[in-house]
């Protein structure tokens, strides 16, 4: 390669990092913070969030819904990754926040959102989620079945605002475990049972039916999907509240093509003028489109093993944090970030006791010796929602950089906290 071609690339490689990453002499900078001095601070492995690139990302939603439909609200769908600081983050920037279980709801509520922003989802929701909805006040409840209304009628006392969850028959392109729109999801109401459930909430003294509900998955990177989901529930009438709920996909190689945020809101709003009543309340839900790209992993690189037909590098981290290619088979991008650029094409792989602890089956790092830092971009979305103690691996900690300064926001875990859920007879 040229000098011109290897800066290229170099570049090439830098876009997939949060917008303002740099390269000072050969190592990344994320947030004007080395890597080398995050390593030496927190350990290896740790999820790095840029908060000024995350925070720009819910802007540029909150006012980019906000301008082309004014009676809107961007809530983030946080089963993306479930973290205080990021909550009270969303909360800070005025964007409501979607919950899917009891924990995520504390956790929310802890960061100090309004609990009139909540909105509280799940298929299979329990009495003590429900009743810690109802007593925070959580601002809508999202009916997925009918045992829904039947616990929500004996808690609520005074009015529950709710929307109904609809399965729209639409097969959006993504993995089949992160596909929700088709006619076999666990999620929603088909057409049929949807009426039935909107009669009887129109019939509640308590319930107040609010709207419909709509998602067709997760990773969707073609507008299409999304359009056809808000034409589908519109033949059930005209409501006050609309969530079309989210699914933009996040570009996690260069290989990947993916509508920006505005061409994502431009076909979700092109299509609720045509669809919708010009009156209703929008909310779109956002999530993996929203944390993904302002975060990283960083990992130490443990050792190196060249073989006649495949070659490896190995890091202290893997499945134990990262998730989405063994269930997803999510392609990654990664650099050495102390001496960033291309090179001898490796198979990057974790430390776990399994085949298929594997991050990138093919990628080209850059005389990667032990020692080494390996940068992964774009894990801000359900890595660290999936981290797990494969091994009795310790999940990693969140470290939030901004303006050269570096925030422990969630601590690795400890060997006293594997055991401290332990019972000695």
């Amino acid at each position: 390669m040229t000098t011109r071609e290897v800066h290229d690339e170099t570049r090439r490689l830098l876009d997939l990092f949060a917008p303002g990453s740099a390269i000072e002499g050969e190592e990344l900078v994320i947030g004007g913070c080395r890597v080398r001095e995050l390593a030496e601070t927190f350990a290896t492995p740790a999820l790095i969030i840029d908060e000024r690139a995350l925070r720009q990302r819910a802007r540029r939603y909150r006012d980019g819904l906000s301008a082309r439909w004014a009676n809107s609200q961007v809530v983030w769908a946080s089963k993306s990754l479930p973290c205080t600081a990021i909550y009270r983050i969303m909360g800070e920037e005025g964007l409501g926040v979607d919950v899917a279980g009891g924990g995520e709801l504390v956790m929310a509520l802890s960061a100090g959102v309004d609990p009139g922003r909540i909105v509280l989802h799940g298929n299979a929701k329990t009495d003590d989620e429900l009743q810690r909805a109802v007593r925070a006040e959580v601002g809508t409840i999202v009916i997925d079945n009918f045992d829904d209304i039947d616990r929500l009628e004996k808690l609520v006392t005074n009015e529950q605002a709710v929307l109904v969850r609809v399965v729209p028959n639409v097969d959006a392109p993504t993995h089949d475990a992160i596909a929700t729109g088709h006619a076999n999801s666990k999620f929603g109401l088909s057409f049929d049972d949807a009426e039935r459930a909107i009669a009887r909430l129109r019939a509640s003294q308590r319930l107040r039916l609010d709207g419909l509900h709509v998602h067709v998955g997760s990773q969707i990177l073609s507008t299409e999907p999304f359009t056809r989901a808000i034409e589908a529930i519109a033949r059930l009438g005209k409501f006050p509240v609309y969530d079309l709920g989210g699914g933009l996909g996040a570009r996690y190689t260069h290989e990947m093509t993916v509508p920006s945020v505005e061409q994502y809101l431009d076909a979700l709003v092109a299509s609720a003028r045509e669809h919708l009543p010009a009156e209703s309340r929008i909310l779109i839900e956002p999530g993996r489109s929203m944390v993904a790209e302002s975060a990283m992993t960083l990992y130490s690189v443990v050792t190196v093993k060249r073989g006649a037909h495949r070659s490896f590098v190995a890091v202290d981290g893997g499945m134990g944090d990262n998730l989405e290619v063994s269930l997803y088979d999510q392609a990654f991008d990664a650099t050495v970030a102390n001496r960033v650029g291309r090179g001898e094409n490796f198979t990057l792989v974790g430390r776990h006791c399994e085949s298929g602890d594997q991050l990138i089956e093919s990628v080209a790092l850059r005389d990667p010796r032990i020692g080494d830092l390996i940068a992964v971009p774009v894990t801000g979305a359900y890595c660290m929602t999936m981290a797990n103690n494969y091994n009795g691996a310790l999940r990693p900690p969140i470290v939030m950089v901004r303006d050269a300064t570096a925030t422990l926001v969630q601590r690795r875990e400890t060997y006293d906290d594997l055991l401290r859920r332990d019972v000695t007879p």
